[in-house]
């Protein structure tokens, strides 16, 4: 099966040039069952890693583009009345898909941000009582612009805590920028996408995954990263404990990606930032001190002692 995440990292490498880093954490986290935040200026390319994912595994795809007038109902889906039927009827909205980007997600009220929460947690929405499960694998790549603030509502942290990490895209290299312009000069390299790996193999990935051993000793040592986290001097809100969770299942994944059936400290390391750096809140003097928060998310891996196994 590993072979298989080679062909779909090196598919989606065809479209998103030079950034197997950032790709690599977005299927960690497709894999691993949780959602992705991704934080960066327009035209990086966060459109094109959703779509690339999408047609690498032929994925239902749906793009939402989050707006202050959106309503709930646009994403759930609203209950309307069939005249020809006599009797209500549920018309399901684009939260029925398997990938669903989440575009400019701050932008909208914190009430139709709140329409996604169960979706995301639970895999199911609830429309005048009654449920409906959403499709499998379902994966939520949501984006912000960390630059514009006009108009825009901060994600609230029960909201943020819903997404298995966050990371940017960022610029191209100037080599692979150059190599960008040829590839698109002609035709867009997503034009040309295949599927290289099946809706199945992803869900038997999600739930082989789980199988991937940690160490009693990793076990601890990422609750001590947590418990250091929140014990820094600068933190006002730590992590909570689903983060933990979270980071021991996405290391889980990683570790599955590269071929191994347990997990290491590297591991752990590599994705700590990615998990924790939205789901802490610095205390406002730290801030003012101009402190970061993936300055304290360093400083407590350096702090923290790592286990041998």
């Amino acid at each position: 099966m590993n072979e298989k995440i080679d062909l779909l990292l090196e598919n989606i490498s065809k479209v998103i040039v030079g950034k197997y880093d950032v790709i690599k954490k977005a299927i960690i986290t497709l894999i691993a069952g949780g959602h992705l935040l991704i934080e960066d200026v327009p035209g990086v390319g966060k459109t094109m890693l959703a779509k690339s994912i999408a047609k690498s595994i032929n994925l239902d795809f749906k793009r939402i583009q989050f707006t202050p007038d959106l309503l709930p109902s646009d994403i759930i889906g609203v209950t309307v009345y069939n005249e020809r039927l006599k009797e209500f009827e549920f018309k399901k909205g684009p939260i029925f898909s398997n990938i669903i980007l989440a575009d400019e997600i701050n932008r909208t009220t914190p009430k139709t941000q709140s329409a996604l929460l169960e979706a995301m947690e639970e895999r199911q929405v609830t429309v005048d009582g009654k449920t409906y499960p959403l499709l499998e694998p379902f994966f939520v790549i949501a984006t912000e612009n960390p630059i514009e603030y006009e108009g825009t509502f901060p994600l609230p942290e029960a909201q943020l805590d819903r997404f298995f990490m966050k990371i940017e895209i960022g610029y191209p290299d100037k080599s692979d920028e150059i190599f960008l312009l040829s590839r698109v000069q002609i035709k867009h390299p997503i034009e040309d996408l295949k599927e290289v790996i099946t809706k199945e193999d992803i869900l038997n990935i999600q739930k082989e995954i789980k199988n991937v051993h940690v160490d009693d000793s990793l076990k601890e040592y990422i609750v001590q990263l947590g418990r250091s986290l929140r014990d820094d001097e600068d933190i006002y809100l730590g992590p909570s404990p689903r983060s933990l969770i979270v980071l021991m299942r996405v290391s889980q994944a990683k570790a599955y990606i590269e071929g191994r059936d347990f997990i290491i400290p590297d591991d752990i390391k590599y994705l700590f930032p990615s998990v924790m750096s939205h789901r802490i809140i610095l205390k406002p003097e730290s801030k003012l001190k101009g402190i970061s928060e993936n300055e304290v998310i360093e400083r407590t891996i350096l702090k923290v002692e790592v286990p041998i196994v």
